[in-house]
């Protein structure tokens, strides 16, 4: 299907900065089952932006923006052909061996009730892909899905002690088990083109990836308790969040800093059609 995105962020400030430094993980890339047809960034204030990829391959981008202003604005906008691929990601950039994803980070840290959660799905699996897909459905059944409780640093471990919390949150859990079973596992950020007919989300999507034996890199979206399908769009991974996060940055001097995110995410064709009958 072709996916339409579009995703603004947007600060406030009640005193003005006297600049602003960022790095963008917004601008999807192209791989099997996913072609970007177009893609576009626009900025509020008037500053150059370059172009660059981390050490994972994600398209970053970055800027300096000069104040004083009370207002700054990141939007992206832009429409991707997917294909269903059963979960399986090839034709991706690939600069590190799977074991790399093996690391423990802050985020993602297993403590005793993960590990037990995990050796529990071992129990019930056989091979690794049975294993992932029972840690899959045990996530989602275990966890209720609730913005309120947890922040950007919030960890596996609190989210899990919780039993609540938002997609990052849930993923940094399933890729806090899955690591210690010895899978190697990574954070993927992105989209997901909801069938329910909601167009308008608070923020991105978050899954997971995990290395399966003879199938490479396998997607798992513990929040929506599925395998990734055509309705997810790849944008960034990392180790965590932190690693694909889609807006890092800092702001020089100013106070009272307020963020808004918008996102929409649509089924381009269909808005197609509707155009054609009016």
């Amino acid at each position: 299907m072709r996916i339409r995105i579009s995703h603004a962020t947007t600060y406030h400030y009640e005193t003005p900065p006297t600049g602003v430094t960022q790095m963008l993980r917004l601008t999807p890339r192209n791989h099997d089952g996913q072609y970007v047809a177009n893609w576009r960034i626009d900025l509020s204030q008037d500053c150059l932006l370059h172009q660059h990829e981390d050490a994972f391959g994600n398209i970053t981008h970055s800027f300096t923006a000069d104040g004083p202003f009370n207002t700054l604005s990141v939007a992206v906008e832009g429409e991707v052909d997917t294909q269903d691929t059963h979960g399986i990601v090839t034709g991706g950039i690939e600069r590190f061996p799977p074991s790399l994803f093996l690391r423990e980070t802050d985020l993602t840290g297993p403590d005793g009730a993960i590990i037990d959660f995990a050796e529990t799905a071992r129990a019930k699996g056989g091979d690794t892909l049975t294993t992932l897909h029972a840690l899959l459905s045990a996530l989602h059944a275990e966890m209720t899905f609730d913005p309120e409780p947890t922040q950007t640093g919030t960890t596996a471990a609190e989210a899990f002690k919780l039993r609540r919390g938002v997609c990052q949150d849930i993923t940094h859990i399933f890729i806090a088990a899955a690591r210690h079973l010895g899978i190697p596992a990574r954070y993927v950020g992105g989209h997901f083109y909801r069938t329910d007919g909601v167009i308008a989300q608070d923020a991105g999507h978050a899954w997971a990836e995990a290395n399966v034996e003879k199938l490479g890199w396998v997607g798992f979206d513990p929040t929506n308790g599925i395998s990734t399908t055509d309705a997810h769009v790849r944008i960034a991974v990392g180790l965590d969040y932190l690693g694909a996060a889609p807006v890092r940055g800092t702001r020089y001097g100013g106070s009272g800093e307020s963020l808004k995110v918008a996102v929409q995410v649509n089924q381009a064709r269909q808005q197609s059609q509707t155009q054609s009958q009016t």
